[in-house]
C-alpha cells in the first residue's frame, strides 16, 4: 500500500508521518503530482493561510492532481478547508472537492478554537468504534457551517462541522495526530479504507 502525505508547505507533516509511524505505517511525503494522483492512501495536512497554500498547490500542479484522485484522501485541518468551495480567509478558492464554504469564527469568542473538545453526531467509516462525544484535538480560526456532507459536528460559539466526507474524500477539522487514543483510531480507520 502506497501512502502519501502531501508537502506544500503548509505544516504538521512530521507530526502526521509519526503518528502514522506510531500504528505500523511507513509514510511518503511529496510534491510529486502523479504521485499524488495515484496513492492507495492520500494525507493532505495543514496549518496555515488558505490563499498562499492555494497558490503553493496551483504553482506545483498539485491541485489538479487532488481532485482527480479516486483512492481515499484525508484531508486535516486547513486540508478541510482547501477541500471546500472557498474561504473568508482572504478570500481564497478552494479546491471544490466537499461543497461548502470556510468562514471565520466571530469575533466574540476566543479566536483561534483551541483545545479539547468533544464531537457528534458521527457518521462514516472514519469514526467506526468511536463514541459519540469523544474527544478530539483543535486548532482553527475558520470552519465549514454544517450541511449535507457533515460527518461528525462540534460547537464552539457556534455548531459546525468538525468532519465531512463526499464520496473518497474524507476531512477533519481537528487534528487526530494530536488527538491520543481517538486521534489514533481515526488514522487506522482511515488505513482500513
Amino acid at each position: 500500500m502506497t501512502i502519501v502525505i502531501v508537502r506544500y508547505n503548509a505544516g504538521n507533516v512530521l507530526s502526521v508521518r509519526l503518528a502514522l509511524k506510531r500504528l505500523g505505517y511507513a509514510a511518503t511525503v511529496s510534491d510529486d503530482p502523479d504521485l499524488i494522483r495515484s496513492a492507495d492512501k492520500l494525507i493532505f495536512p495543514g496549518q496555515g493561510e488558505a490563499a498562499s497554500a492555494m497558490a503553493y498547490l496551483q504553482k506545483r500542479g498539485l491541485d489538479q492532481a487532488l481532485r482527480q484522485r479516486e483512492n481515499p484522501t484525508l484531508g486535516i485541518c486547513l486540508g478541510l478547508q482547501l477541500m471546500a468551495d472557498n474561504s473568508e480567509e482572504n478570500d481564497a478558492r478552494g479546491l471544490g472537492l466537499i461543497p461548502g464554504t470556510i468562514r471565520r469564527f466571530p469575533a466574540e469568542g476566543k479566536v483561534p478554537h483551541m483545545g479539547w473538545n468533544r464531537i457528534y453526531d458521527l457518521k462514516g467509516p472514519l469514526f467506526r468504534d468511536i463514541p459519540d462525544g469523544s474527544y478530539v484535538y483543535f486548532v482553527h480560526s475558520y470552519y465549514m457551517e454544517p450541511n449535507a456532507y457533515t460527518s461528525a459536528r462540534c460547537e464552539y460559539l457556534r455548531p459546525f462541522s468538525a468532519a465531512v466526507q463526499k464520496a473518497n474524500f474524507h476531512a477533519v477539522q481537528f487534528h487526530p495526530e494530536k488527538s491520543a487514543e481517538w486521534g489514533a483510531k481515526i488514522l487506522e480507520n482511515f488505513m482500513g479504507l
